[in-house]
């Protein structure tokens, strides 16, 4: 991918993300020494990258080591120790049922981890699906991103908010990026929305900081459009818009 100087600004994202081949990438670097705007763009898409990264871990629950343990506490694999008494011989009663014993304890302790296992085998597979999701969100990111066409508008949403807008028409999709965004409250989440000649159709969530693939038709939208509204989101907006992005031509 070669790009003339002025053409420079629109490799952020690609070097971001280590797109660029060796030529393109020593040239960007020589770039950024002198361009502030260009270095505050990579470290954000940097920083947006790392947290789509970090959102497909997922920590155990809390609650599932004690758990086990209280299950493991409940298995005896080998029969108490008892004294015997005259009146009865407890150690051969216990050795003729030895088998029986070892067998109802084995049983026990198979249920019990059976259980275990099958609870964290659906977790998995949930975690799974939902890093499968995530990757392909990613991968369809990166490549409006790192795309040859790919342009970008920055706005300074009414919240202070640093928000940005990388569409591809090639593609025919368009990314949103914000950072600094303040919490949007109980009951609330920020919404966006693609602006066809006034009409404002939704085009996805963003409930907090990062970066998000544009839902919806963007072939003839003409701007994009941020607003806070109530958790689940809206049919149309319900507040004016914290800032509103013209689609890169």
């Amino acid at each position: 991918m070669k790009q003339h100087h002025d053409d420079l600004h629109a490799l952020a994202a690609a070097y971001a993300l280590d797109a660029l081949d060796p030529a393109d990438r020593k040239a960007f670097t020589a770039h950024l020494a002198g361009c502030a705007a260009c270095r505050r763009e990579v470290a954000e898409f940097q920083a947006t990258t790392a947290r789509m990264a970090a959102a497909t871990a997922r920590t155990p629950p809390p609650a599932l080591k004690p758990q086990v343990m209280a299950a493991i506490e409940t298995v005896r694999q080998l029969p108490p120790r008892v004294t015997p008494t005259a009146s009865v011989n407890w150690r051969g009663v216990l050795r003729r049922h030895a088998g029986t014993i070892a067998v109802a304890a084995g049983l026990t302790a198979a249920a019990t981890f059976a259980g275990v296992a099958a609870w964290q085998h659906q977790e998995n597979v949930e975690a799974g699906r939902r890093a499968t999701q995530s990757e392909q969100r990613l991968d369809e990111m990166n490549s409006v991103l790192s795309s040859p066409d790919a342009r970008t508008v920055h706005a300074r949403a009414g919240n202070g908010a640093a928000t940005s807008v990388v569409s591809s028409r090639r593609l025919d999709k368009t990314v949103f990026t914000a950072a600094g965004l303040p919490a949007p409250g109980t009951g609330k989440t920020y919404q966006l929305w693609l602006d066809h000649n006034g009409t404002m159709r939704p085009a996805g969530l963003l409930p907090h900081d990062g970066a998000v693939l544009l839902t919806g038709d963007t072939a003839g939208a003409r701007a994009v459009g941020l607003t806070l509204e109530p958790a689940g989101g809206s049919a149309r907006p319900t507040t004016p818009p914290l800032v509103l992005l013209p689609l890169p031509a």
